[in-house]
């Protein structure tokens, strides 16, 4: 006797299964017809040389200022106080906080980050950073994917479209607490790349991150067993439908989607699960500290996907838009991040993972060093900080070069195109040939822009 529970007609199954990962690998699956299928998610060697195999982002939301960071401006405090040709009633304010040289390289770094700091000689400074648009959302979208202007696929999504993923009961594209706002899902979308490619949330900004659920991932009607017969049932009857026309490539690729959803489900809550971490790790991470437990926790997430063969993870802290309170405002945000930070590095490195793991710090732009507030930075694109670590990058040394106030990126200047650029070439990508063909021409992560910044590469 058939199961009540289960839904008895094809459509009502097609229907009860469409949801969630299933119906997302389904639109990405059948715009393989035509073609022979082939899983999209299969790993694929990368056509050159790759130092890095993965990527870790912490995306800091709201543009950390680089003068109090990672961009030592000496003469900026010589001159505090003073104004600049072009910024009328602003005067230039210098840091409150000192720089010390770290590590055997010397590489200058902020008070505020006494733990990273442990890693300068691990540390790739890019001090040449800049944007177009000194405003959040047009920002976040071009740093996400290369334009502030179009819906584009994001960096995600490319490097899960040119390598594939490591692991098929995982998603190959992981984003961490991301914004709703600033671009929102776009910032971790696909665009016209299939939908396989987009990149899989877990949580939203703001929100509790141990009470996270996965998006779609759970069936609150049926159990594990009796979705595995539900399934079984369709595939029955799919598989049927492929015998009578054995060369649907798109039926095909609709079965190994229902598959591909339901390894999911077992697979994921199981990585997230950081019950079966000891106590050396959870202490290593911050975790139980509540200044530190939020971010330690992604971190830890972090280096778990890693471990478990996801290709691109993407973490996100936020309120870094220090308008005003910036002494206590920005002293909280790199306390809440500074040891998780620190404690990703040492434990990659620990396992022999940093050394392809690509790991990467910044925002969508840093702050200004001349103010209308005496405790209060504003946006500035024209010139700010990023790092990266591990992957193939060369540590201890700082690339690209703010003016002597830290206004603008004058020397080695690179541009979120540039960035993305030397992103895909460590992983063994070239940004000019990695394409996807659209409304009748070929398009890339990079546009028509984007230079390899050969001196970071060790």
């Amino acid at each position: 006797m058939m199961d009540t529970h289960l839904p008895l007609s094809r459509r009502q199954i097609l229907q009860a299964t469409s949801a969630g990962f299933g119906y997302m690998a389904f639109s990405a699956l059948s715009t393989q017809a035509g073609q022979g299928f082939k899983n999209p998610l299969d790993p694929r060697k990368p056509p050159m040389p790759a130092r890095a195999k993965r990527v870790i982002f912490a995306c800091m939301r709201g543009g950390p200022s680089h003068v109090d960071t990672f961009d030592y401006k000496p003469a900026l405090a010589k001159n505090t106080g003073k104004t600049i040709a072009g910024h009328k009633g602003r005067k230039l304010l210098k840091s409150p906080w000192k720089f010390k040289r770290r590590g055997k390289s010397g590489l200058p770094i902020s008070d505020l980050f006494p733990h990273l700091s442990s890693h300068a000689d691990q540390l790739c400074l890019l001090n040449g950073m800049y944007g177009d648009v000194p405003a959040h959302p047009q920002c976040f979208t071009q740093l996400h994917t290369g334009s502030f202007q179009f819906v584009r696929p994001s960096l995600g999504a490319w490097v899960l479209y040119g390598l594939g993923s490591q692991n098929h009961d995982l998603p190959g594209f992981i984003t961490i607490k991301p914004p709703t706002r600033v671009g929102g899902a776009q910032n971790y979308g696909s665009s016209f790349l299939p939908a396989i490619y987009q990149g899989t949330a877990i949580g939203q900004l703001g929100g509790d991150l141990e009470k996270s659920p996965v998006s779609n991932l759970r069936n609150a009607r049926l159990s594990r067993d009796e979705q595995r017969r539900q399934i079984d049932l369709l595939q029955t009857l799919n598989r049927d439908l492929q015998d009578r026309r054995p060369k649907n490539e798109q039926l095909e690729g609709v079965i190994e989607s229902y598959e591909l959803a339901f390894r999911m489900q077992g697979a994921l809550p199981q990585v997230m699960d950081i019950s079966d971490e000891p106590q050396h790790i959870r202490d290593l991470y911050g975790l139980d500290n509540p200044k530190t437990d939020d971010f330690g926790r992604q971190c830890l997430l972090a280096r778990r996907f890693a471990e478990s063969g996801v290709r691109f993870i993407e973490l996100t802290h936020a309120n870094w838009d220090q308008h005003n309170g910036l002494r206590s405002k920005l002293a909280s945000n790199c306390n809440a991040v500074d040891q998780p930070l620190a404690a990703l590095l040492s434990d990659l490195d620990q396992r022999g993972m940093l050394e392809d793991t690509l790991v990467i710090w910044g925002g969508e732009f840093g702050r200004t060093p001349h103010v209308k507030r005496p405790d209060g930075r504003d946006h500035n694109s024209t010139g700010f900080s990023f790092w990266m670590a591990g992957g193939g990058v060369r540590g201890g040394i700082r690339h690209g070069e703010t003016d002597e106030n830290g206004v603008a990126a004058v020397k080695d200047r690179m541009h979120f195109h540039d960035l993305h650029a030397t992103i895909l070439h460590l992983l063994g990508l070239d940004h000019k040939s990695l394409t996807y063909t659209y409304a009748g021409r070929e398009f890339r992560l990079t546009d028509v822009y984007g230079n390899v910044a050969h001196e970071i590469i060790a």
